[in-house]
């Protein structure tokens, strides 16, 4: 199996569907409002993501598969924070820019994890007016021979206004196309590959069933009436189960051992399916894999992907919550951490070769609180800091070697020259840093001291030193 992962960077996937920005206020509750009875969040961090189909993409890159990306913006500043988000995850997009409408965006207000307010600022593209349909599909067409497969990922926005003629010109073109559908208007998806629709969605285009066998009958009388080659429905907490032509169903159990947000978790389904598929996977095995992505990614908070090595550890039987985490898991973990009454302890570095002295120092900041989280320069922001000679070790093995020591609760990489948006996101108890600061110049500073939190220098153990022990090493 972990062949048949190293083998998803060889995955070529064009995306086509809505795209939107998800964004995440979050914060303290410490008081309702004199104005109406309803409770004032005190906004500690605001983060975007992509959402929708942009998100399918973003899972698809964290598996290593190489992506395009096809979808309708305005002319807006979210427009500009998706295509940065999308950008610096390496995925290629081509836009078709809407003078008329707005980038669909969600905006999450979220206090301890829970989430208090939903608002959505869109105008629905109805029957494909407002954008170009005639540029979208040309875009497609053009795109066509350089993927090996297609996802069509409808959030019933209107951007796939025309998926029958996109289906058509993909099959035509000899690419799977995988769907995961919205609305009742299922013939629209006729010919394609395989749909991913859940039970609700099934249930509202075939009709309510009275038991698991006549769910099963009603997937497969769609699949069959669609000319589907296969049906992969979603169930929840019952887990998947895969219809196709002449075969008995596969049923896949549920993996979660801990369900936190569901949020994005279909287009995690679909993502991974895609990748494995586009890379030679059998269709089983991809929706085994994709299976153990659901299941890991309902572990985290809010819109997030899964990497090749969390689906690694899971193949293993290892724990989806890791030591090591990107940055939604670690906000998630973090979460459920305060929720219990610990205090948490944030420190930060490149940590290239670790010596005794970060061993001694890492040590008396985890003595600080109840869970010490180191965030980690990765590659290209320890160039920047060190030049291009550094970092000896790569971002992943720097943090293997953090998450082996005894006093590291949870490492995670950052990627920006200095941890103050994440350090915003987590909103540690402690600050901590090693050296001859003055607190006020260490990065994060104001972000902790305004609610309250605390910012520790600690000394630094004389006589070691990352760039002293490359010197000796050189002679």
């Amino acid at each position: 199996m972990s062949t048949t992962l190293a083998e998803l960077s060889r995955a070529r996937v064009m995306v086509v569907g809505d795209v939107m920005l998800d964004r995440y206020w979050t914060g303290p509750v410490q008081r309702i409002s004199p104005e109406a009875p309803v409770p004032v969040v005190r906004v500690r961090a605001d983060q975007v993501r992509a959402g929708g189909a942009a998100n399918v993409a973003l899972n698809l890159a964290s598996l290593g598969a190489r992506v395009h990306l096809l979808g309708v913006v305005g002319v807006d500043e979210a427009a500009r924070q998706l295509r940065a988000a999308v950008e610096d995850a390496g995925i290629v997009a081509e836009w078709i820019v809407s003078d008329t409408l707005p980038t669909i965006t969600k905006l999450r207000v979220l206090s301890r994890n829970q989430q208090l307010l939903r608002m959505d600022f869109e105008e629905a593209l109805g029957s494909g007016g407002g954008f170009d349909r005639v540029a979208l599909r040309a875009a497609f067409e053009r795109r066509l021979p350089d993927c090996d497969l297609v996802v069509c990922s409808d959030y019933a926005k209107g951007t796939l206004v025309d998926v029958a003629a996109l289906i058509r010109a993909a099959r035509a073109a000899g690419k799977p196309v995988l769907v995961d559908p919205k609305g009742t208007d299922y013939a629209r998806y006729a010919g394609a590959t395989l749909l991913t629709p859940n039970v609700a969605e099934l249930e509202a285009v075939a009709g309510a069933a009275a038991d698991d066998a006549d769910l099963l009958s009603r997937a497969e009388g769609l699949r069959a009436r669609l000319g589907l080659e296969a049906l992969l429905l979603t169930r929840s907490e019952k887990g998947m189960s895969l219809l196709r032509a002449a075969r008995p169903p596969l049923h896949l159990p549920a993996v979660a051992r801990e369900v936190f947000d569901v949020t994005g978790a279909g287009d995690t389904v679909i993502a991974t399916l895609a990748a494995a598929l586009a890379a030679g996977v059998d269709l089983p095995e991809a929706c085994r894999l994709a299976n153990l992505a659901a299941g890991i990614v309902v572990g985290k908070l809010g819109t997030a992907s899964v990497s090749v090595a969390e689906l690694a550890a899971a193949l293993h039987g290892q724990s989806a919550d890791e030591t090591v985490l990107d940055e939604a898991a670690l906000l998630a973990r973090v979460a459920k951490e305060r929720a219990k009454g610990r205090r948490i302890v944030m420190t930060n570095g490149c940590f290239d070769l670790l010596h005794v002295g970060h061993v001694k120092y890492l040590e008396a900041a985890r003595a600080l609180g109840d869970l010490l989280i180191v965030a980690v320069n990765d590659d290209d922001s320890v160039r920047r800091l060190k030049g291009p000679t550094r970092p000896v070790n790569p971002c992943a093995d720097r943090m293997r070697v953090l998450a082996g020591l005894r006093s590291v609760d949870l490492v995670v990489p950052f990627s920006e020259d200095t941890p103050a948006r994440l350090i915003g996101a987590v909103s540690p108890d402690f600050l901590v840093k090693g050296g001859d600061y003055r607190p006020e110049q260490i990065a994060g500073f104001d972000i902790v001291t305004a609610y309250g939190g605390k910012v520790v220098v600690l000394d630094f153990h004389d006589g070691y030193s990352t760039t002293g022990m490359l010197a000796r090493a050189r002679g």
